[in-house]
């Protein structure tokens, strides 16, 4: 579990979260949705510890973040894996170096402990062994996303956060990544946070949705509930969200 509590944070007088408060659970998918320019990115990196809070607080799990000091601050990084938006893969190196980059970097394992760990982790994403020496360059983008996850989950996190997982796919390997991840969650008990605009994993992962608006925590609820919602801001945000696929799905330009 990750619980902030009354989180603000400010650029040049600027507010940009506002007193939020918020628990992401562990084992479920929690998605953080809004409009560009809502806070959702911002907060990602506060959660992270990438930007100092003004006020509130951040904890993981029993472990209060914004009271403790670089030391405490590294082992609870070693327990996070992070999925970026572009999947942020190391052109100059194979699909296995690149799971095994973590392990090399945070381990002690034996080569041959670290090889079984980058099997597991590929084979857990559906990577074929074909495609273990090839370079990212090689692969689709769908294989990239996928590569990416095994990489996040090569140290066996606790948590796991997603930037826009979904950013740049077609429809069909978007479903594929939604069902990835939130099948690697249950299984792995992870504490999964997921920022998004696609509607289309918000209905289909969205276990606990978080909408943020101008700053401030608007409405939460779950994938049944998001499509019934009594927010207006909440509302307007997916019916733009859906001309949107709509006018992306039939090629025509916004």
């Amino acid at each position: 579990m990750i619980e902030i509590k009354n989180v603000c944070k400010s650029f040049d007088g600027n507010e940009v979260l506002k007193n939020v408060s918020i628990v992401f659970e562990k084992g479920k998918t929690n998605l953080i949705i809004g409009r560009s320019g809502s806070g959702k990115t911002v907060m990602l990196k506060c959660i992270l510890g990438l930007f100092d809070i003004d006020s509130g607080e951040i904890w993981y799990d029993d472990r209060n973040f914004t009271a403790i000091g670089r030391k405490e601050r590294k082992k609870i990084r070693q327990e996070i894996g992070m999925v970026f938006q572009g999947g942020a893969l190391f052109d100059s190196i194979s699909v296995e170096g690149n799971v095994r980059f973590p392990l090399d970097m945070f381990t002690r394992m034996s080569l041959k402990e670290k090889q079984q760990r980058v099997e597991f982790c590929l084979s857990h994403v559906n990577i074929d062994k074909k495609a273990y020496k090839l370079s990212p360059s090689e692969i689709s983008g769908g294989m990239k996303k996928r590569v990416a996850i095994a990489r996040a989950i090569a140290l066996n996190p606790r948590y796991l956060f997603c930037d826009e997982p979904n950013s740049g796919l077609d429809p069909e390997t978007s479903t594929v990544i939604d069902q990835l991840l939130i099948d690697l969650t249950k299984e792995f008990e992870m504490t999964t946070i997921i920022n998004t605009h696609d509607m289309n994993s918000v209905i289909e992962i969205g276990e606990t949705i978080f909408f943020l608006n101008k700053g401030e925590k608007e409405w939460v609820g779950t994938n049944k509930e998001v499509l019934n919602s009594n927010n207006p801001h909440l509302n307007d945000f997916i019916f733009a969200n859906k001309l949107y696929a709509l006018m992306r799905r039939d090629n025509k330009s916004i």
